[in-house]
Parts: C-alpha cells; structure tokens; sequence
C-alpha cells in the first residue's frame, strides 16, 4: 500500500491516457470521401484547423437533463453543431446528415482511438501501490463504450463525465463531484491532463494537487512528459505537487 498523502489519482481521458488514432481530420476523411469530399493532404490539415477553432468558439458539453435518452439526444446534437462548423468552414456537401451519423457512431468505438504507451502499465502499477484511480473528462457518455474496449474500465473506482454531472472543466464542481465519489478532500486528491487550462489550472483553483502531461519535452515545473514519470514520484513530490 501507498504511504502517500494522496489517496486518489484523477484522469482526463482524451489527450492523457488516449487520443485518437491519426487525427480527427483522417477520421472525417475515412466517412466523408464516398460523399465526394477531396481525399488530400491539404483537406485533412484544413479539417484539423477547423476542429482545433470550433471546439474553441464552442460552448462546454453540459446539458440540463437527466434522463439517459435526453443526454444522449444532446450530446448528439452538440457534436452535430462541432462537425457542421467544421465542414461549414472547410466545404459543406450534400449527405452531411447521413456521414455525421456514420462517424458520431464510429468515435463511439475503440477503432479510432489508441492508447499511449505507457498508460496501461502506469495505471497498473499505481493500483497495485494502493492508489483510488478515477476520471474526469469533458468527454461524453460514450468514453464507457471505448475505455471498455480500450481495456481501461476495470482499472477505474470514479468516472466523472461533464455532460453526466451538469458541470465541465475548469469549472470548480466537476472536480467536487468526483471528490465526493471518493470522500476525500481536494489535499488528498492529484489530477493528471494534458490541457493547461481544464485540467491543471482548474484542478489547482479547485484545491487539488495536479500534474500537466505535457509530451512536447518542456521541463517545466509540475510538467511531466509520460504518464510513467507518476510512477516514479516519492510522496514528498506528490504532497508538493
């Protein structure tokens, strides 16, 4: 068992422990070229492009809802609003409706996502120390869907999803939800994501400990470049985190 301060280790999804496999720009390529949709080098960059700004312009994923055939129509209709913008910006066509059917069900399967290397070894080995592990993403119902065939789901005691608890990072309650899941208080608490603002800033204004992935080699302070560096953390370092 860990002799840590911290008791639970949080995790963003998306971007920390797996990411899609390519881009997103590939993927929308693989459904929207039976359409007509140039299938070039230079549409995959424009499409990128247009994801990376569109989900900048866009609002957080959280819904007043609570019934699960609610969410889900919601969560399909934000997303339907992300990638109209996209082709909006890159090349309206016509079958739009039926190609983001297509590819809103495949990003619900594991097939276009992969995992970092080092993720399923580091979660192993931070269970085995004794550690909680839970999720935190701004992801949406489907991450059950792909961490299930991703292998990720028995590792995890929480999973917190924005659009399931009406709250999304950096916003302080996402993070108190899956505080409470836990009963520890946010001293106990280390929150691991690659995003500056969701995951770091916002697990820190919420009072946890938190530690930035950051996979461009920048050695920053509370800036690690794998997951499997948190292995190698005394708990000293986690209590100064």
């Amino acid at each position: 068992m860990s002799s840590s301060p911290i008791k639970v280790i949080f995790f963003d999804a998306v971007g920390t422990l797996f990411d899609v496999k390519g881009s997103v720009g590939e993927v929308y390529l693989t459904y929207a070229k039976k359409y007509g949709v140039p299938d070039t080098e230079h549409t995959q960059h424009a499409l990128n492009a247009a994801f990376k700004q569109t989900m900048k312009d866009m609002p957080l994923p959280i819904f007043s809802v609570e019934r699960p055939e609610k969410l889900k129509q919601c969560e399909r209709l934000w997303w339907f609003d992300v990638v109209h913008a996209v082709f909006y910006r890159v090349g309206m066509f016509e079958g739009f409706d039926d190609f983001f059917e297509e590819v809103f069900e495949a990003f619900g399967k594991p097939i276009h996502w992969e995992l970092f290397p080092e993720t399923l070894e580091t979660l192993a080995e931070l269970k085995g120390q004794g550690f909680e592990l839970g999720i935190i993403s701004n992801f949406d119902s489907r991450f059950f869907q792909v961490s299930r065939g991703l292998g990720l789901s028995t590792f995890f005691d929480s999973v917190t999803i924005s659009s399931l608890v009406g709250s999304a990072k950096p916003a302080k309650n996402i993070f108190a939800h899956a505080l409470n899941e836990h009963m520890v208080i946010p001293q106990e608490a280390l929150h691991v994501g690659d995003h500056p603002i969701e995951d770091f800033q916002g697990a820190q204004q919420a009072g946890l400990h938190a530690v930035l992935i950051d996979r461009s080699a920048n050695n920053l302070p509370h800036h690690q470049q794998t997951l499997s560096n948190l292995i190698q953390l005394s708990s000293y370092d986690l209590l100064h985190l």
